[in-house]
């Protein structure tokens, strides 16, 4: 069994698309999934499965929410062998920054770096960000709320056609946590 997190993207923000954790939670185990957990209110959930195809996953979960709540709901699956490989290769040192100054927005599919060829980093400094795979790194030292850096790399001629969900740091690294095989601590290491 492979340990996945579903990362839905847009739901419970300012009462709109709710999707309450347990109702998520037992939507996930009726699909099959077992050691369902789910982290936050905003769409963080971790299951396991037998399968090995994390598009034909998330394909299921996003048909399953909208028959069960009635709306549409991006989702990403990722496994956390990816998760934390993500997390590893991150470009700005995480663990010398606050959690709300770091962010990865992770990608349904991989991102040409074409895509940001009109943003000038320079013009933002000191925020900053990075290319990875099928995800971008965000230092926003201020928050992401006050990141103009963050608000150019989600415009729709930056984004189109494209699945995004954005997660900061604390939430990357519990996921990173909460998918890691048994027997290992948080970086990987065995216990």
């Amino acid at each position: 069994m492979t340990m996945y997190a579903a990362l839905l993207r847009g739901i419970n923000v300012s009462g709109h698309k709710r999707v309450p954790m347990a109702e998520l939670r037992a939507l996930l185990t009726e699909l099959g999934h077992g050691d369902v957990r789910t982290h936050l209110q905003s769409g963080n959930a971790v299951f396991s499965s037998a399968s090995d195809d994390e598009n034909a996953l998330a394909a299921e979960l996003e048909r399953a929410i909208e028959q069960r709540f009635g709306f549409p709901v991006p989702c990403l699956v990722r496994d956390g062998a990816y998760l934390a490989a993500v997390a590893a290769a991150c470009p700005f040192p995480a663990a010398e920054l606050e959690g709300k100054q770091l962010h990865i927005t992770y990608y349904d599919r991989p991102v040409d770096a074409g895509r940001f060829a009109r943003i000038d980093p320079t013009a933002y400094l000191p925020e900053g960000f990075g290319l990875g795979d099928r995800a971008l790194y965000l230092y926003a030292p201020d928050g992401l709320g006050r990141s103009r850096l963050a608000e150019a790399l989600s415009r729709s001629s930056v984004t189109k056609d494209i699945v995004a969900t954005s997660r900061n740091w604390n939430t990357v690294a519990r996921l990173v946590e909460l998918t890691a095989p048994t027997g290992t601590t948080h970086d990987g290491a065995p216990a």
